[in-house]
């Protein structure tokens, strides 16, 4: 690749200053963004404000703290395309995708789900036993699915049909709108999975008339590590699905303490308990830099460094029996690439040894995340060079195949 090229399409990047509002690791090129985003320089003050509150204030804080995740909530609304008032950012993503597939099922008084292989393995775990509960089965399609393959397994029993709209391993991306509809074609509710979408591709569930939606805040919207979830009903649900954990702050009058549980009339029905107010100022810095970014304008330029790393890479992976296994199509994928090799994990330990930061999912790819809040142009060059160097010196082969630890 022409590096004039690469330093001229640095020069035009016009999410260029977004970022030094991020603190990348030192010395390192970090394409790890869509595991966990680097820390935004302004999290430390907001989280240092929120101490000061609580020194200060103590328990009279809550005052301003009570509905914090239904404020996050119609923060995070306009990235994922979803009216206020319909998104809640709470809980973790499991526990999120459990309370609204069991609220799902009960509604449709069908007992069974439909997902994909390549769906996240922690999703289908938590839809397995719902199904179970209800008395229904997961089926589960081969992986990366089309709508006419999805259409085809949403029979009489199926209530609910759980995809991710970027997928985890691939970085295959659905189109949002076709199999929403194919799973209401069949009677069944939709619910989308937008962990490795919101903050780095355009989602618009009012448009594709999607149910639920689940997702989580520390990929691309830099929200931290171990930062809450959200989860989004469609407007007309809310007093429609009765959610399997009925916790105090889902109550229409949380304050009132009743002995019986009678579910607010909003999204906060689907809220459980105390939320984590520090972590949630860490995530609404995240937030708040993304919607000054634009949706659209990150997703222009994640298409333009996938398509430089594609390009880039095809030829080195080729030499070296490997290949590209993302959708080499820029509209039917993610902001990450995927690429296979026999000796994938060595090359991913090698890769980060050298200060490129990738990740590896068994058994055989690595994934290259492609931030673009953060990244440069150059960033993507290097990265694919320094792998070829690695290659060709076949310097992978000192580093153990067997994994251990995070990867």
């Amino acid at each position: 690749m022409d590096r004039d090229l690469v330093g001229s399409l640095d020069r035009a990047d016009d999410l260029a200053p977004h970022r030094d509002r991020l603190l990348i690791p030192d010395a390192r090129i970090y394409l790890d963004g869509n595991s966990l985003g680097p820390l935004p320089a302004d999290t430390e003050q907001a989280v240092r404000d929120v101490l000061d509150t609580w020194r200060r204030d103590a328990v009279l804080a809550w005052d301003g703290w009570i509905d914090v995740g239904e404020r996050l909530g119609d923060e995070l609304a306009p990235l994922i395309g979803a009216p206020p008032g319909t998104v809640a950012v709470c809980d973790q993503t499991s526990v999120n995708l459990y309370k609204l597939a069991s609220a799902a099922l009960a509604h449709t008084g069908r007992g069974s789900i439909v997902t994909d292989a390549g769906n996240f393995p922690s999703d289908r775990y938590v839809l397995a036993g719902v199904a179970e509960a209800a008395g229904g089965r997961l089926i589960v399609m081969p992986e990366d699915p089309d709508v006419s393959t999805i259409a085809r397994h949403v029979d009489g029993d199926v209530g609910l049909v759980a995809m991710t709209h970027v997928a985890y391993r691939s970085g295959h991306l659905h189109d949002g709108e076709a199999v929403t509809a194919a799973a209401h074609a069949a009677g069944a509710l939709m619910l989308w999975d937008l962990a490795h979408s919101a903050g780095a591709v355009p989602v618009a569930l009012d448009r594709w008339g999607a149910d639920l939606a689940i997702g989580c805040t520390y990929k691309y919207l830099n929200g931290g590590p171990g930062s809450p979830g959200f989860l989004f009903v469609r407007g007309d649900l809310h007093d429609r699905l009765h959610q399997p954990i009925r916790g105090w702050f889902g109550h229409d009058d949380m304050f009132g303490f009743h002995d019986e549980f009678h579910p607010a009339p909003s999204i906060r029905r689907f809220l459980v308990g105390t939320p984590s107010v520090i972590a949630a100022a860490a995530t609404e810095v995240g937030i708040g830099l993304t919607a000054d970014a634009g949706i659209e304008r990150i997703r222009t330029k994640g298409r333009a460094l996938g398509d430089l790393l594609v390009t880039m890479v095809e030829p080195v992976l080729a030499a070296h029996g490997g290949h590209v296994a993302s959708p080499l199509d820029p509209d039917r994928r993610g902001s990450h690439v995927a690429v296979r090799h026999p000796d994938a994990h060595a090359v991913s330990s090698a890769l980060r040894h050298s200060g490129v930061i990738v990740d590896f999912r068994a058994p055989d790819l690595i994934r290259f995340g492609l931030a673009p809040l953060i990244l440069r142009h150059r960033d993507v060059a290097d990265a694919v060079d320094i792998l070829n160097d690695i290659l060709e010196r076949r310097l992978h082969h000192s580093f153990r195949s067997n994994r251990s630890g995070v990867t």
